[in-house]
């Protein structure tokens, strides 16, 4: 389904090519808390051959007061080069059900400077419904020096998104369920005001993909063009914590889209501030408006 995806690798390539020099395969999975799954616990217990665990926690900013927060270069830099990554390999990321978390990992490589940075089709769900190869045994790592070249234009702040609200300068991509976008379902996470931002578009990240497959460039956008989304124009991508949003980030760049960014902070910071606007009910109708900054 994701062939026409520059971005997605399927099973078949990936086996073909297990434990060949310069591909690295990195399991990327998290989960939310209320799922109740152990990611590290569960890569333990099986992974893909050669695979490397990235932690979606750890690999954040220590420093930051809010989930999954863009690391420094060096932060980054460091974790993964203790992972035996290097800036010039071939990077696979997977995740267990297939757009779910890779995305993000995909989204951070790439921004950091590696390019050749490339998604599963299927996840690791797929993978082993298929009875391809698994293993439990642990990966040998030699450690690397991970060269970031960091990409600070495709980051948006607090500030920067405060500008666009205020501005309309962009549209909003918010990849929440509609009950959160809507403010019908409450924020998992406590102390979170519910509904979204004035303006912003709903565009599930669970609607981009099926059966842990991304959907065809045709129908990537349909669904995005049908939530009020302007491809000729700039988008922001936003979610609860900053993982989510980088499904829509990778289903824009498989429809060419390249004038965008992820707002990092996403919805645990802006519904966690008392002086941000809030709206709920479903999203404006029409097409998003965008004005200049």
């Amino acid at each position: 389904m994701a062939q026409d995806s520059p971005f997605t690798v399927d099973a078949d390539w990936l086996q073909a090519r297990l434990g060949e020099p310069g591909l690295t395969i990195v399991d990327a999975s998290w989960y939310l808390p209320a799922q109740k799954r152990d990611a590290r616990a569960e890569y333990n217990a099986a992974h893909i051959p050669g695979a490397r665990f990235l932690d979606q926690d750890a690999v954040s900013d220590p420093d930051a007061a809010l989930p999954h927060t863009l690391p420094s270069p060096q932060h980054f830099a460091q974790y993964v080069g203790s992972m035996g990554v290097s800036a010039d390999d071939t990077i696979v990321v997977y995740d267990g059900p297939g757009f779910f978390s890779a995305p993000r990992a995909w989204w951070m490589f790439r921004i950091m400077g590696v390019f050749q940075t490339y998604i599963l089709d299927g996840g690791f769900d797929a993978w082993k419904t298929a009875g391809r190869p698994v293993t439990a045994e642990p990966t040998k790592i030699a450690p690397s020096v991970f060269h970031a070249d960091f990409h600070a234009g495709r980051v948006a702040s607090l500030a920067d998104m405060r500008r666009i609200v205020e501005t309309s300068a962009s549209q909003i991509a918010d990849a929440r369920g509609p009950g959160r976008f809507t403010g019908v379902e409450p924020e998992p996470r406590a102390g979170i005001r519910s509904g979204h931002m004035p303006g912003a578009r709903n565009v599930p990240y669970s609607a981009l993909s099926e059966n842990g497959m991304l959907l065809s460039k045709d129908r990537l956008r349909k669904v995005i063009e049908e939530a009020g989304i302007d491809l000729s124009k700039p988008v922001i991508t936003s979610c609860g914590s900053g993982v989510t949003a980088a499904v829509v980030t990778l289903a824009l760049e498989t429809l060419g889209h390249t004038d965008n960014r992820l707002y990092d902070g996403s919805w645990t910071e802006w519904g966690g501030l008392s002086d941000t606007p809030v709206v709920t009910g479903p999203a404006t109708p029409g097409p998003a408006k965008t004005g200049k900054e």
